[in-house]
């Protein structure tokens, strides 16, 4: 028998940034370009301000951007795009609106002059706005009947109560309350370029691709201030709160964690920890309580970071009869890391994880645009990451160690769990004190 091994990692490759240019223009706006001629297409994004917008009126805003102008309907709009090759399309998030889409290289003078247009002109007509609420409602119904979407809601309601970002999915009767006026409200009061940032990233010249943006969208104009929201208020570890789901076959489990800004000294050793304790596949986290034990599928834990603060979210959906160990895995996995000093090739590992999604994030136009207008939401530039591996690159295991303390230890943890209480109260109440909460209706 042959026994094969796997082959040495190699040693990390420099990261390489792509020149950049950068122009704000008289209205306030900056437009970022990036050259990446590996395909002859150019990628899209606008990132303008929107902290503090209403839910339901931001959302139905976001799906009827595009549904037409003064001069263009929808179909209009449609069919101009195709004859570029090209797609835009309208997001929202607690902090910001997001237009997102591409086109041939040859075709960025034809999206940028319809992005203009609708950025303008957008008219919400009111067919078009009835038929995207309706769409609106059926999708809230159905999220708000998926048990890892009410664990979300009931976690944040926990650890951002009575900020803004408590409230992330639109409320069904303030959808239905949304009128074209409302909408053409928001779009005159908040969708204007002070603040905002435009990335293009593709096979284009910077020079001429900055002329272009500032040819169609130096007009964009509009009056308004931006608004900036209070720090998330800090997390206060308490009772598990348990969301009562009767009759549900698994339970939720959702932990919060206190975590730090991408600028922040410890930022570079807590994404190493989060890694190595179920961060990615190969974490402590998956290894115990899926590979080992079997209670759950796809476990995960994340650092989810936003303009007014940061926090470390934890997520397993597991079986309604192995709740309460899950639980106990999950605190454990958490107290060993928080006070046993990692070993050098796990430490290893995910130093090479975290170097290489570097990496490939920015392998693609696509992936490069989502990264340089994520971080220009910060104030950042690329230029960061390349300051970020070099910290990636230098953390040792005392530092992850003294890091693991300060933000993973159990007793800092705001847990909650949604699942059957009449089955798992009593077998969570063994492990910490707990308040049941009906599930709201």
């Amino acid at each position: 028998m042959t026994i094969r091994t796997l082959p040495d990692l190699e040693p990390n490759r420099p990261l390489t940034l792509p020149p950049q240019v950068e122009r704000t223009l008289a209205n306030g706006l900056t437009v970022i370009v990036i050259r990446r001629p590996a395909v002859p297409l150019v990628e899209v994004r606008l990132r303008v301000p929107f902290a503090g917008a209403a839910v339901a009126t931001s959302t139905m805003l976001t799906n009827t951007l595009f549904s037409g102008t003064e001069t263009l309907t929808t179909v209009d709009i449609a069919a101009e795009l195709q004859t570029v090759g090209g797609a835009l399309g309208a997001g929202a998030d607690p902090d910001r609106l997001l237009v997102s889409g591409n086109s041939l290289a040859s075709g960025l003078d034809r999206l940028l002059e319809i992005m203009a247009e609708v950025l303008t002109g957008a008219s919400y007509p009111a067919n078009e706005v009835e038929t995207e609420r309706e769409r609106l409602i059926d999708r809230i119904e159905v999220a708000r009947s998926q048990p890892a979407h009410l664990a979300r809601e009931a976690l944040l309601g926990r650890i951002f109560s009575g900020h803004p970002y408590e409230i992330q999915t639109p409320d069904v009767a303030e959808s239905r309350a949304v009128t074209t006026a409302d909408l053409r409200a928001m779009h005159d009061a908040r969708l204007h370029p002070q603040g905002a940032t435009l990335v293009l990233v593709g096979d284009i010249d910077p020079t001429r691709a900055l002329d272009l943006a500032e040819r169609h969208l130096g007009g964009w104009g509009g009056a308004g201030e931006l608004v900036t929201l209070a720090p998330i208020p800090g997390l206060t570890s308490g009772p598990l709160l348990l969301v009562d789901r009767p009759d549900s076959v698994q339970s939720s489990v959702r932990i919060a964690l206190p975590a730090v800004g991408r600028e922040h000294p410890d930022h570079a050793a807590l994404q190493l920890a989060n890694l190595i304790f179920g961060g990615y596949f190969s974490s402590r986290w998956v290894e115990n309580i899926r590979e080992d034990k079997g209670y759950t599928y796809g476990p995960h834990s994340m650092i989810e970071h936003s303009i007014a603060g940061s926090t470390l979210l934890v997520a397993a959906e597991v079986a309604t009869n192995v709740t309460a160990p899950a639980l106990v895995e999950t605190l454990y996995e958490l107290g060993r890391i928080a006070s046993v000093a990692v070993g050098e090739e796990e430490l290893e590992q995910a130093r090479q994880y975290a170097l290489g999604t570097l990496q490939l994030g920015m392998s693609t136009q696509a992936g490069l645009a989502g990264l340089a207008s994520t971080y220009a939401g910060y104030g950042l530039r690329l230029d960061y990451l390349a300051g970020h591996a070099e910290r990636l690159a230098a953390v040792s295991r005392d530092d992850l160690l003294d890091v693991a303390r300060r933000y993973l230890a159990p007793a800092l943890t705001v847990p909650v769990v949604l699942g059957d209480a009449s089955a798992i109260a009593s077998s969570l109440e063994a492990i910490l004190p707990v308040t049941v909460r009906p599930l709201p209706s």
